[in-house]
């Protein structure tokens, strides 16, 4: 190509290319055919009947659920608030009982309520919905812990380029100070839009700010540290990282159960799934699971410290070669003006 300024904005214009393919993938294939995938769900009775009605369900649902036997209600219930199950059906000649927890994901109550409906239908029941952690009535669907992770990530990344294009200059140790307190701000921001704003934490606001915190940290780090390599590739490295694996395996929408097994692998340990499921787990359930989350957090905040420290290296490598690189033709000078004299 002849034209250096035409070949220059064509390159440039690779990373929006690639972002708009890689979030019409990640985003579509995550959220647009949610199908259940080895959904819990618990039928509750101890008896042969109970036995032999759940591996019916099972024999017509195949690989879409994974049924147990529960010997009573209360067991199931208490394996609902361990997000262990997604739903629990209790048998009756006069009004069957489906339990559920919305609170852990209104998508999967609602998956296990449409299967289990006609089940009654058929018997000629109807069938009593009871849910057992409903979400605050500020967050109806609660859905709202998905967009906080949005919110917060957005602020995260997106300040990752301005530290990298604005504060390429500066030293190493400056971007970091600078990423701590970035990540400071996002974190209230986040606390703040969870809290008074739009009322999602009704407590435990202050651990929210914290686990917002510990999640940011670990983003901008991770930039931070990443852009000494990637340079202008930065930007869409977090955009894969943060936004198209990130938000589709959280859990914010749809439940790894809901999602094929790809997504549902990535939401066992990536960032976004431990901040979304533990916020879920301080606010609806107890804490349950809670340190498991939080372990997560830490982790990828500790991945984004070592990428810096390793970036670090490489910077204070590089400036030394550069005074190296420098500092040669001055010796070179040096060495030639003996000659210079004798010749005059």
């Amino acid at each position: 190509m002849r034209s250096p300024a035409l070949r220059h904005v064509l390159t440039h214009l690779v990373t929006p290319l690639l972002m708009c393919l890689g979030m019409g993938l990640a985003y579509m294939g995550a959220f647009v055919t949610p199908e259940p995938h080895h959904l819990p769900v618990a039928v509750v009775g101890a008896g042969p009947k109970a036995k032999v009605f759940a591996q019916t369900v099972k024999d017509k649902a195949g690989d879409k659920l994974d049924v147990r036997t529960v010997p009573d209600r209360s067991e199931a219930v208490d394996l609902l608030k361990s997000r262990d199950i997604t739903g629990a059906y209790v048998p009756s000649a006069k009004s069957p009982e489906l339990v559920v927890a919305t609170a852990a994901s209104d998508m999967g109550a609602m998956a296990v309520e449409k299967v289990f409906t006609p089940v009654a239908a058929q018997r000629g029941e109807v069938l009593k919905v009871t849910d057992v952690a409903p979400p605050v009535d500020d967050d109806p669907t609660g859905q709202g812990l998905f967009f906080l992770l949005i919110a917060v990530s957005i602020g995260a990344y997106a300040s990752v380029a301005a530290l990298g294009a604005a504060g390429a200059g500066l030293p190493l140790r400056i971007r970091a100070l600078l990423a701590v307190g970035v990540s400071g701000v996002v974190s209230v921001i986040g606390a703040a839009l969870a809290g008074p704003v739009f009322h999602l934490a009704h407590h435990d606001l202050a651990t929210v700010w914290a686990m917002s915190w510990l999640y940011s940290a670990g983003i901008l780090f991770i930039g931070v540290g990443l852009h000494t390599f990637l340079k202008r590739w930065t930007t869409l490295a977090m955009m894969v990282l943060f936004v198209m694996l990130n938000f589709t395996s959280s859990g914010g929408l749809f439940r790894p159960e809901l999602q094929n097994g790809f997504f549902g692998t990535l939401h066992s340990f990536w960032n976004g799934a431990g901040f979304v499921e533990g916020i879920r787990s301080l606010l609806y359930f107890d804490r349950d699971g809670l340190s498991g989350n939080v372990g997560t957090l830490v982790a990828w905040l500790v991945v984004g410290l070592l990428v810096t420290a390793v970036a670090g290296a490489v910077e204070r490598a590089r400036a030394r070669g550069s005074v190296r690189e420098e500092a040669v033709p001055q010796v070179e000078e040096a060495e030639e003006e003996p000659a210079e004299s004798v010749a005059v």
